[in-house]
């Protein structure tokens, strides 16, 4: 397979929901598969951030309008929650930007149209959980908005491997995204 180059495009490494405590309803049965995606993910933002590729952390706000993304880190690493050696693994850096959502997409009521037009991005790549929920809304809204995506099958994760496989397929067919594992892309 070949090597996708993102060379001559802005792009931004959007990291979803993966700061999470976990602490709900299949949980569990996220975390079996998020866990292994957030290695990937790891990898990826590292490369990422030697070519001074924008992260961007796009996480939920769980419905408290007082919470914070630093706050939210913070519980996720210091309480014992499901989702807490994810969140080790993911930590954000003092150079990473974030966004708090209200809802599945890290667009609606979220600035995060004005960051990336600010950053000058044409590219998303998208990462992150659930594959079928934030991550597919997120990614109808950027395809509305005309970002190219790139979804890398190995940095998404859902309840269950078919709906994962489900997700990934409606986006790579009607979003058009490229979905090719991340190790294929270069900065």
């Amino acid at each position: 397979m070949s090597t996708t180059s993102h060379r001559n495009q802005t792009c931004a490494l959007l990291i979803i929901d993966m700061i999470n405590d976990l602490e709900f309803h299949d949980g569990t049965l996220l975390f079996k598969h998020a866990y292994p995606v957030a290695e990937k993910i790891v990898t990826l933002k590292n490369r990422a951030k030697q070519h001074e590729v924008p992260v961007i952390y796009v996480n939920d706000n769980y419905g408290k309008w007082q919470s914070d993304f630093r706050h939210l880190v913070d519980h996720c690493l210091k309480k014992n929650v499901r989702g807490k050696p994810i969140a080790q693994l993911l930590q954000p850096d003092e150079h990473d930007y974030f966004i708090l959502k209200p809802t599945y997409s890290g667009f609606f009521s979220t600035p995060l149209d004005l960051l990336l037009q600010h950053l000058k991005v044409n590219t998303l790549i998208l990462t992150g959980i659930a594959g079928n929920m934030c991550v597919q809304f997120t990614a109808n809204d950027a395809y509305m908005r005309d970002y190219k995506l790139l979804i890398p099958r190995d940095c998404i994760a859902s309840n269950t491997t078919d709906a994962n496989e489900q997700a990934l397929h409606l986006m790579k067919n009607v979003l058009k995204a490229d979905i090719r594992p991340s190790e294929t892309i270069s900065f």
